[in-house]
Parts: structure tokens; sequence; C-alpha cells
């Protein structure tokens, strides 16, 4: 087995790094196939190995393997307890990503930026004894929480139970806390040991979520039970947060990402290349990196290139490479606000901004007011009561109503669904 996965690894490592810290380990596969025996050279050996390149390995063995398998390590000297109380092998690691396989610590390509963002969900994922509770991760879109939140998921899978662990988003919690038997709803959420929440900003607004969101909160707290979350601002920019959820948000460690700089978005675009073997120059790498800004704007771009490599032809051409770039919907595209949402309702449904935010209420015009709260919503994520400023002072009640109103339309109706398709394509081109 080993000398396969030497030549896997082969495609991403020099051989000089594969004499440093491959060839001394010693890799036996059982007979059935579902667990992987490392054994280390000697205790310092393994300290190195934990420290700097068990991710890494962990990440290729997993593309190697294909697959789920349990990794077992063994280091000369360290033996642990059985039930006995003799000495026996360590305790198996599940080696699988069932939060997607792409998101991992390995995978989190940073600087000295985001080192300790990056370091510190590592120690959260891997201690298990929530002492960073809540941990709570700032970034704009694109920065990466989202891949770290999930990297930490898989890493917690390594060692607990899946069902043990609950991920979602703040619009997932929503719909799960808004369910009819909320008392099932609460105790579904707090029979896990582990809760993570993509986009808690989501629930900024909604004071009886928030108030839902609370009690859970002391419960996991209380029993030590790790929480983390992310958010796209710090948590003092949302002034719909209640005070008692804020201070408790606040009250734990709370790290913010920054955007990724040239430096990294070469980087992630090299190793993108190199492990989809995609021919990209030096100067077409370059080009992408200083033309997207973030990680979500970057993968969108690699993924066309990707599909035309395999739906057109192999080879890409400069002319090829310069005419997805001209037609590509992914790249970094001017700012959308509220104001060039409003405008872009108000040119499709032809009725003046005035009307749309005064209190007519004739239909026409209702309309594109509501369809106007449901996209600031949706692709600002503003708030119900900003959105209430936003719209000349409504009423909290008014914009919940009008948001929903649009989700059912949609909901119910192809020719509505297809419409805020366009109107939000439309909305970023004309931010």
């Amino acid at each position: 087995m080993k000398k396969a996965l030497r030549e896997h690894l082969a495609g991403s490592c020099t051989e000089q790094e594969l004499k440093r810290w491959l060839d001394p380990l010693d890799i036996q596969k059982s007979e059935g196939g579902h667990e992987i025996r490392i054994a280390f050279p000697h205790s310092y050996f393994a300290q190195w190995f934990a420290g700097r390149m068990q991710d890494r390995f962990e990440a290729e063995l997993h593309r190697f393997h294909g697959g789920a398998c349990d990794i077992r390590y063994v280091t000369p000297g360290l033996r642990r307890p059985n039930g006995n109380g003799h000495s026996g092998d360590p305790v198996p690691r599940k080696l699988s990503f069932p939060f997607d396989a792409q998101y991992s610590f390995e995978s989190f390509l940073t600087n000295s930026k985001n080192y300790f963002p990056l370091e510190t969900a590592r120690q959260v994922a891997r201690d298990g004894l929530a002492q960073f509770n809540p941990f709570v991760i700032c970034g704009k879109s694109g920065s990466g929480k989202s891949h770290l939140l999930k990297a930490i998921a898989n890493e917690m899978a390594k060692n607990q139970p899946l069902s043990d662990i609950l991920v979602t988003t703040g619009e997932g919690l929503r719909t799960l806390l808004s369910q009819s038997d909320q008392m099932a709803a609460r105790s579904h959420v707090a029979a896990h040991q582990f809760l993570l929440v993509d986009d808690i900003h989501w629930l900024a607004g909604d004071d009886r979520l928030q108030q839902e969101l609370l009690v859970l909160f002391n419960q996991f707290h209380d029993s030590k039970r790790q929480m983390v979350f992310t958010c796209q601002d710090r948590i003092g920019a949302y002034e719909d947060i209640i005070p008692a959820l804020r201070s408790r948000l606040e009250g734990g460690l709370v790290v913010s990402l920054k955007q990724p700089d040239m430096e990294i978005r070469v980087a992630l675009i090299q190793e993108r290349v190199r492990a989809k073997k995609l021919p990209l120059s030096k100067e077409q790498i370059l080009v992408l990196a200083q033309r997207f800004q973030n990680f979500r704007a970057l993968n969108g771009i690699l993924i066309k290139l990707l599909a035309f490599r395999e739906l057109v032809r192999k080879d890409i051409s400069s002319r090829d490479f310069d005419h997805i770039l001209s037609n590509t919907e992914e790249r970094d595209l001017p700012k959308v606000t509220a104001d060039s949402i409003i405008e872009t309702v108000c040119q499709h449904y032809q009725v003046k901004r005035k009307d749309v935010m005064g209190e007519d209420r004739r239909q026409g015009i209702a309309l594109a007011r509501q369809v106007s709260m449901f996209l600031c919503r949706e692709l600002l994520g503003q708030s119900y009561p900003v959105l209430g400023r936003t719209f000349g002072g409504k009423d909290h009640s008014t914009v919940i109503y009008s948001v929903k109103k649009i989700k059912e339309m949609q909901e119910d109706g192809k020719e509505m669904k297809q419409l805020l398709k366009d109107l939000k394509v439309r909305c970023r081109q004309a931010g």
C-alpha cells in the first residue's frame, strides 16, 4: 500500500518532502481494508508529525483511499490502557469528511494574517474541552469562514459520533426553531454535543428566535458543550441582536478573518491547478488572482475553466481563457446596495421610487415594495428592523409579512421564482 500511496503523493509533494516525512512511516492496511495503521519511528517524530503534517497526510490519504476508514497511530513507548487496565493499541480515528472532503484545515490556505483564527480553530476542533466557548468567526463573504466552520466539523467527526454534531446555517436554524412543536425542535438541538451555525446574523431582528437560541446557548454553555458560530461582521455591529445574546456571543473567543491577499489567492489557484491538472500559465494564474478578490469568486471561475476542459476541449487556448473571463458571471461586480435593488425593481414594474418608499397600497406598487424588501433580505442579509428603516420607517411586522409573502409566491409559482432569479442577476450587475 505504501508504494501506491507514495505515487499518489508524488503529484502534490516533492521527492525531498516524501523522504522527510513519508518514508520514515510504517504503513499497514488491515485485511478488510477498513483500518490503516501508521507507526512512527519514535515519539519525537510523532510529535512533529502531529503538529506539521497530520492534516495534510489525512486529507491526501482520504483522497487516495476513496472513502471513509479508521486510522490508528502507533508510537513506540506510548501504549493506551485498555478496559482491563493493561496497555493496548491507541484508539483509532475515523478518517472521513462527512461535511464535504474539500473542507479541511489543510485545504484552508492562509498566511500570517489569518494564522491565529486557523490555529485556534484547530484547537477548538481537537481538544473537546470547550475552553473557547463559544468560538465565533467573523469575516466578509468569501473570506473562508464557512470553510473553517466545516473544517472544524470534519475534524470533530474523526473522534466523535456523527450524531453528536449539528451543523446548520442561520436560515436552517430559523426553519428548525420555527416548527409548530417548538419544544420538540429545542430538544432536538439540545440533544447534540456540538452546535455549529454558519451565518448566525440571519437571526438578527427576530427577537423570538433569538430568545430560543439564548435558551439553547445557556444549556450548551452550562454543560460545557462546544458552540461555533460565523457572521459577516463583528458582533457589536448588529444592533438587532438582543443584548443578552450579544453579550454571550462576545463573551467567547471572537476572531476575524481577513480577505485573502494576493499571495494567498495565487497559492489557492496553484494548488487547484496542480490537483486538477488544469493547463494554466503563470501569467494566467496572476490574471485570475488580480481579478477575483475572494475564495468564492476564485472557486467559481476555476470550476468554469474545469468544465470547459471537460466538456469542450482539453487544451485551453489564450483565446478560450480570455473568452471565458469576459463572459463569466462570477467576476467581481459592483457592490449591491439597497438603493440599486429598489431602482432595479422599480424599472421592472415601471413604478416610481417615491411610491415604493411611501404608503401607496395599490397592487402593483405594493408588490414592487414587497419584492424589493425580499431581495434586500436575500442579497444584503438586512434584518427586519433595518429593512423597515430602509423603506421609510415601515413597521417590523409589515416587513416580515412582505418577505414571507414573496417567499411563498416563489415556492408556489415558477413565474415568480424565475423573475426573482432574473432580478438578482440584474441587481448584481447594476450594483
